[in-house]
């Protein structure tokens, strides 16, 4: 897994409450290989009409937001199923932050197995954010997971995520890497659980 430490990118707003996982990845198109990429697929149904012809007006079909690389989204994004082909989705099309005041807890978490942040701010601040996407002519935010802030438009916001979700991306560690770092604690604990309980510890196999 790829290191996150910081990102400086264009975004795009999503400014929708409530986003699930079905509308992130319709379920139809998981039957894809992901050797295909999901990244056409991206809220398809938002992003497409039911002829296939692109949304003129749909943010991500717009050419001031053309190559984001970080989405603005409303409160509970990535809610309902727990399918990982939705962060598959996000991060095939390009996207590296998703940026709202909640996230489906599954899906956060598939996030960061995937390298992708999910940065949760205050309500007031996602507004900010949108308002600002809306209107302003530059739409390069930076993101520094180490200090954990946003910076926009000469303002500094602030965002909060997991501690242990915060130091796997900085490391570009997946689960088993987090277990691995504790793996002086592991075998320390054992040695000393095998001297006060050696009956606990199952003899080796014949």
């Amino acid at each position: 897994m790829d290191r996150f430490t910081t990102l400086s990118a264009p975004a795009a707003p999503l400014a929708l409450d409530n986003v699930d996982t079905d509308q992130i990845i319709p379920a139809r198109f998981m039957k894809r290989s992901r050797a295909e990429g999901y990244g056409p697929v991206l809220l398809h149904d938002l992003r497409f009409d039911e002829a296939g012809a692109p949304r003129p007006d749909f943010v991500l079909n717009t050419p001031r937001h053309a190559g984001a690389k970080v989405l603005v989204g409303g409160r509970n994004f990535g809610s309902g199923s727990s399918r990982e082909a939705a962060v598959y989705a996000l991060w095939d099309y390009g996207i590296r932050c998703v940026i709202a005041p909640s996230f489906g807890d599954i899906f956060a978490s598939n996030a960061v197995k995937n390298g992708l942040l999910p940065a949760r701010v205050s309500e007031e601040d996602a507004a900010t954010l949108l308002a600002w996407l809306d209107s302003a002519n530059d739409t390069q935010l930076q993101v520094d997971l180490e200090a954990c802030t946003i910076t926009a438009g000469g303002q500094t916001i602030p965002f909060s995520i997991d501690p242990v979700r915060r130091t796997q991306l900085l490391n570009g560690w997946d689960d088993i890497d987090l277990t691995r770092e504790r793996a002086a604690a592991i075998a320390s604990f054992r040695t000393a659980r095998a001297q006060a309980e050696p009956w606990a510890i199952a003899p080796p196999a014949a």
